[in-house]
């Protein structure tokens, strides 16, 4: 289902995909997209961590640009479209509107169980952001960009934060990814995974880019991430 969520700013609200579980929600997590918008591969994994128990909610972070955003990266001329969006976008905004959208699934929940974060792409950025900036109980990020140059804010992180590093990132380059790990490999918060050969995007759910082994080993250290964080 579909749910609005008023911005913090009072700028207006913006749709979220949400995805129950059956019974008692576990926890939940805000899934936080691609550059891609909330395409069927984001609703995808938020139906799988709803068959996993959780409530999960992926917010349309694109909104203030072009509201309800799908795009389908195995196609030249819309992958190039999203690299124009992700040029316009505000990061600052997005991280308020990821914070909103942990808000409404605090109280979603009833104010009483935990949310954590997972994002991918540009959202495995944003999930660094989400862990430095907001009160997310635990954040993973997937192939996150540009991280080596929010180390600044590390200091910050509370909470536990997992990310996976694609070893053969043709958007993180063997310097950055070297980065990463003086930064924060002795973070007492923080844990890092890389895939040696593993390109960008190598577990997305549908597509040219899921590396399937890969996809499943880093899926399945989030998913015991988070039933040791979250529930």
């Amino acid at each position: 289902m579909t749910v609005r969520i008023d911005a913090s700013d009072g700028s207006g609200s913006f749709s979220a995909y949400v995805a129950e579980p059956d019974g008692t929600p576990r926890a939940a997590i805000v899934v936080i997209q691609e550059i891609f918008g909330v395409n069927p591969g984001i609703r995808k994994k938020c139906d799988d961590w709803a068959a996993k128990g959780y409530l999960a909610f992926a917010p349309d972070l694109f909104w203030r640009l072009q509201p309800e955003l799908e795009l389908d990266p195995d196609i030249p001329e819309q992958f190039q479209q999203a690299l124009g969006w992700m040029n316009k976008f505000d990061q600052t905004k997005g991280i308020e509107d990821i914070e909103s959208t942990i808000k409404a699934a605090r109280a979603k929940l009833g104010g009483k169980g935990k949310v954590g974060a997972v994002g991918y792409c540009l959202g495995g950025r944003l999930a660094f952001m989400t862990a430095t900036r907001t009160d997310s109980d635990a954040t993973v990020g997937y192939y996150g960009v540009g991280i080596d140059n929010l180390l600044g804010e590390k200091h910050a992180i509370a909470n536990p934060v997992l990310l996976h590093i694609a070893g053969a990132d043709h958007f993180v380059t063997a310097d950055v990814r070297a980065k990463m790990h003086e930064g924060l490999d002795d973070h007492p918060k923080v844990t890092l995974f890389d895939y040696p050969g593993e390109d960008h995007g190598f577990a997305a759910e549908m597509g040219k880019r899921r590396s399937e082994v890969a996809a499943q080993l880093a899926d399945a250290r989030t998913a015991a991430f988070f039933a040791e964080h979250l529930s």
